[in-house]
Formats: structure tokens, C-alpha cells, sequence
């Protein structure tokens, strides 16, 4: 039987949501817990230089009160290295981060950006962190990643699922493709992969297909659809379509 795939439920826009009026509602940590107990694995949560939505009494107290692995996604900067290595969550995901983007626009450069990761990775799986590189499916960009001593890269699925929106079938075959080609060269060389960015129930199902990807993590759709169907029911849904989508490649 095929290993079940972790789902890392990301809480960002809940902060997102309660931010734009002040206050403490919604709060981030009760969504987290909501979603621990309709399925998820693991809580992802971006404490970002600007703190537009996630702050850091909310990475403290997701530490303090969940009861399932905290992913501290986080940009490869002293300020944020000394906030990981104090608090002590069970992951961090190093991606990039520019103060002009709505969201993370792509995957980290750790090519060019060796000199910046290398001391970052090594403190944090000093302290028994487990580090990932959240980065394009690129064989230089895995290589690198490797070559960093990173145990994990997340793949960036991004453009893929934009493809898919917009209908652009040659691009999204083109980056179905090399999101392919990239988990089987990651997993060669003994990297776990991870996988995420814009993933629907319709994506997520497909991406679940492939073998080597043992989490994916999804946020900005599950609070979307929490709208509409309450965020319980919508981590339900996409643990359902997740468990479908590695139920085919078992039997395929």
C-alpha cells in the first residue's frame, strides 16, 4: 500500500482576514486547530518581514497550543533565523520573500542565493530543525538544494496551477512535465519531497498521484473555500482528494 500523503494546512489568510479589520478575529490558532481535527498534519504558518498577516504572538502561541507539527515558513534572514531558532518549530521552509508581491511569486534561487541559505541551514538542522528549500522543479535548482545539505525541497507548483486556470494546456503540460522530472531527480538524490502554491482539489488530487511526494501544503484555497463550506469541510475535501489522487498511483 502507498504511504499517505501529509497535509500541511497553511493559516496566513486567516491572519489575512482578521488583520484587515484589527482585533483578534478570525484567529489563526483556532483555525489551526480546526483544521488539525478535521485531518491535517501539520500547521504552515509565514511570519513575514512586514508582518502582513501572521505575527509573532501567532508563531509563539501555534507552538505553544497545537498538537501537530508547526511548519515555520520564513525567509533566510538573521531576523527571522534567530525567531526559528528561539521558538523551536518542528520544520521551517526557507522561500523567498519581496515586500511588493501579493503572495510568494516563485521558488527560491538557492543557486545565487548559496552564500545567504548555506549559514541559515546549517544553524537550523543544528538545532534539530528540519529545513526545506521551497524552490522551482529545476534539476540546477534541486542539485543546489542537495548541495546545501537542505534534507527536504518543496516544489513550487505555482505556474502550474495558474496553467491550469487559465486553460494554457502547452505551458501546463510543459510544467506538469518538469514538476515530474523534478520529484523523481530529488528523490534520486535522497531528498523527501514536498510540494505547493495554488493547489486546488483538482490539482492537489493530480499531484498526489506521483510518488515521490510524501506532503503537500495548502492554504489560500482551503480559506477560500472556507467561505463557503466552513474550513472544516474544506480540509475534509482536499484530505479526500489527496488520499484519491495516491489511491491511483497505488493501483495504477
Amino acid at each position: 500500500m502507498a504511504h499517505r500523503i501529509r497535509l500541511g494546512v497553511n493559516v496566513d489568510h486567516v491572519a489575512t482576514i482578521r488583520n484587515a479589520r484589527g482585533g483578534r478575529h478570525p484567529d489563526p490558532v483556532v483555525a489551526a486547530k480546526l483544521a488539525i481535527a478535521a485531518g491535517c498534519d501539520s500547521i504552515t504558518a509565514h511570519l513575514r518581514e512586514d508582518r502582513r498577516h501572521i505575527r509573532d504572538d501567532d508563531i509563539v502561541r501555534l507552538k505553544e497550543e497545537i498538537d501537530k507539527p508547526l511548519n515555520f515558513e520564513m525567509a533566510a534572514t538573521d531576523e527571522m533565523a534567530a525567531i526559528a531558532l528561539r521558538i523551536k518549530p518542528h520544520a521551517v521552509c526557507l522561500v523567498p520573500e519581496k515586500r511588493t508581491e501579493r503572495t510568494t511569486e516563485g521558488g527560491l534561487d538557492a543557486v545565487r542565493q548559496r552564500a545567504q541559505l548555506a549559514p541559515v541551514v546549517h544553524a537550523l538542522k543544528h538545532a534539530a530543525i528540519r529545513v526545506s528549500l521551497f524552490i522551482g522543479a529545476a534539476p540546477a535548482q534541486i542539485e543546489e538544494a542537495a548541495a546545501l545539505g537542505a534534507p527536504v525541497v518543496e516544489i513550487h507548483t505555482g505556474s502550474w496551477c495558474d496553467a491550469i486556470t487559465e486553460m494554457r494546456a502547452s505551458e501546463a503540460k510543459a510544467e506538469w512535465d518538469l514538476i515530474v522530472a523534478g520529484a523523481q531527480l530529488a528523490k534520486g538524490l535522497g531528498l523527501e519531497v514536498h510540494a505547493g502554491h495554488g493547489l486546488g482539489y483538482a490539482s492537489a488530487e493530480r499531484i498526489a498521484s506521483l510518488p515521490q511526494i510524501v506532503e503537500l501544503n495548502i492554504g489560500h484555497f482551503l480559506v477560500g473555500e472556507a467561505v463557503f463550506v466552513g474550513l472544516s469541510e474544506s480540509v475534509k475535501l482536499m484530505r479526500a482528494a489527496i488520499d484519491r489522487g495516491r489511491a491511483k498511483r497505488a493501483t495504477s
